[in-house]
């Protein structure tokens, strides 16, 4: 970057000639390169640093720095008017209304960290720690002047107050942006509101998208009039239309109608069908209630919790659900409504395509560069593997407190026998071949102890000791900062294939009474892949029923000859 110098008295005479104004001069300062053409029909107050090739046209500006190459023009206020910290530090009332789970936003949060933030509350000395360096992050990022970095175009926008602007961002037609932090390629669009915000790299928010104390993460996209509030969203998710309040997106949360509400609730892989809806108006102590949706969890349309409640992941919900239930040790299930009661399918999911398809699409959706957010996409894994386990122990402990009754209840859901029997039979399909499948990844080293519970920390698959251990190491003060935590939870990440080896190893040794030989191991990765086959002959005919003729209704519509209905159809779905 070129030095910056005050402008010369020919060059203010030249900038005057072309409609530049200023509210002091002196406080104006130039590139070595500066040329005069750089500033038409402006009007600069306070301190105002204009890089080599940056431009400012028709547009008042207010203490700002303008990055090389960048464009500002058409913008009614681009201000800083006082000290700011640009949204770090806000701080953002997600999962509880009431601000039980507050979670201070800054511009490099992962999911992680924010995870722990939210859940950890009974912890206080481990927040009380980690909100000590957000504050100290937050009066580093503070300052008098705004910025705006390299390449940027702003073009066309209202109101820009408070605001930090990275490189390569793209501002078009926004109305109001206050307080708030655009990283890298972020990309702001037509009649966009945000105050008290953080917008992370690459994200793009358009067209009417309300944000109030949000964070939104690494190459998420808010389209279509989305409004939220007191939120926090994470890497890829994906939201238009409906409304998000006090919510923790994890990433790949995706809610595309326009009459959803997501509410006082944590998410991640998630799809939100049309009209989903969770209630939280249980107001006798306030809105102080929250549901859990773990990884995974798809709403079907209408589909109605209230708060609160838990289900288990990759849970198909469909139906009204108002008991609170809690079925989180049971993964791949339906919950659905029947005769005013919540009914649970154990692990029919397992045998759906539409799991399968989800589980191998996002990975090939991640848009991301910077991957600050740890996520892990194997199928096979300790934590859902862990669930099923637990869930074959309840649904045998079940049975046999009474062997012959139609319907079984557990935590408010009714599970009918013919159910039962038939979600012991999937999951313990699934547990050979997810056992099978972590016994071929990784190896039996030394120093990776992967035994005991696994959690899934805002989309990485983790043992609560290792966290437990970083957490511990917080609250004694040896990690100094923000990213020396981030740092940590990637470490576990880069070893992970060997932390779930040891855990399989360990639940197979469980499962034999001793420890399996390399013979019986071979046996049980033999085993996972032949009961991993069998899945997916179950899971293709499923796609293949979805796919069949008997779906053809309406296609061929005008015509009245059969193949042409074929035709038609083949051609629509891409089936040829």
């Amino acid at each position: 970057m070129l030095p910056l110098t005050p402008l010369s008295s020919a060059q203010i005479e030249a900038v005057r000639s072309l409609g530049v104004t200023a509210e002091d001069w002196s406080q104006i300062l130039v590139s070595e390169d500066f040329t005069p053409s750089q500033l038409q029909q402006c009007h600069l107050e306070g301190r105002v640093e204009i890089a080599s090739n940056a431009r400012i046209v028709r547009s008042r500006v207010c203490n700002y720095r303008i990055g090389e190459g960048s464009l500002v023009e058409g913008v009614t206020a681009l201000e800083c008017r006082r000290r700011s910290s640009f949204g770090n530090g806000t701080g953002v009332a997600t999962m509880n209304e009431c601000g039980g789970r507050t979670v201070k936003i800054y511009d490099t949060m992962s999911a992680q960290i924010a995870y722990v933030m939210a859940v950890y509350r009974h912890r206080p000395q481990t927040v009380a720690a980690l909100e000590r360096m957000i504050e100290a992050y937050a009066e580093e990022r503070s300052s008098e002047m705004g910025e705006v970095g390299r390449d940027c175009r702003i073009a066309g926008a209202r109101f820009i107050r408070e605001v930090r602007i990275g490189d390569r961002v793209e501002i078009d037609g926004a109305s109001a942006l206050q307080n708030g932090t655009l990283r890298d390629d972020a990309h702001i669009g037509v009649d966009v509101k945000a105050y008290d915000f953080i917008v992370c790299e690459s994200a793009r928010i358009d067209n009417g998208t309300t944000l109030e104390r949000c964070f939104v993460g690494e190459s998420c996209i808010m389209d279509k009039g989305f409004t939220a509030a007191e939120s926090l969203f994470f890497a890829n998710s994906h939201c238009e239309n409906g409304e998000a309040a006090a919510i923790f997106a994890g990433p790949y949360t995706v809610s595309h109608h326009k009459s959803s509400l997501l509410i006082a609730g944590m998410f991640s892989f998630f799809n939100a069908g049309s009209g989903s809806n969770q209630s939280n108006h249980l107001f006798k102590s306030g809105a102080v209630h929250q549901s859990v949706h773990l990884r995974g969890c798809k709403f079907a349309s209408s589909a109605y919790i209230m708060s609160p409640a838990l289900e288990g992941a990759f849970t198909m919900v469909m139906g009204h659900h108002s008991y609170h239930h809690d079925t989180s040790i049971f993964p791949y299930s339906y919950l659905i409504e029947k005769e005013g009661r919540s009914v649970l399918m154990p692990g029919a999911n397992l045998n759906s395509y539409g799991a399968v398809r989800d589980i191998e699409k996002w990975p090939a959706r991640d848009r991301r560069k910077l991957k600050r957010d740890v996520i892990n996409f194997e199928e096979y894994n300790p934590y859902v593997a862990g669930a099923m386990l637990r869930a074959v122990d309840m649904l045998h402990t079940l049975e046999e407190q009474d062997p012959d009754a139609p319907v079984y209840t557990y935590n408010k859901v009714q599970i009918r026998a013919a159910a039962l029997q038939r979600g012991i039979k999937l999951y313990n399909k699934a547990i050979v071949a997810a056992l099978g499948a972590m016994l071929a990844e990784g190896a039996s080293a030394e120093g990776y102890d992967g035994s005991g519970r696994w959690i899934d920390l805002a989309g990485q698959y983790i043992t609560r000791r290792a966290c437990e251990g970083i957490l511990d190491a917080i609250d004694q003060g040896g990690l100094g900062s923000l990213d020396a935590v981030d740092n940590l939870f990637r470490v576990f990440a880069v070893h992970y294939a060997d932390y779930a080896h040891d855990w399989a190893l360990g639940a197979y040794a469980s499962l034999l009474g001793h420890i399996p030989t390399a013979e019986e191991i071979a046996e049980a990765v033999a085993a996972g892949r032949n009961a991993h086959e069998t899945m997916r002959r179950t899971t293709d005919a499923d796609r293949d029923r979805d796919c069949s003729l008997d779906m053809a209704v309406s296609y061929g519509l005008d015509s009245d000859d059969e193949q042409d209905r074929r035709d038609d159809y083949f051609a629509v779905r891409g089936l040829r």
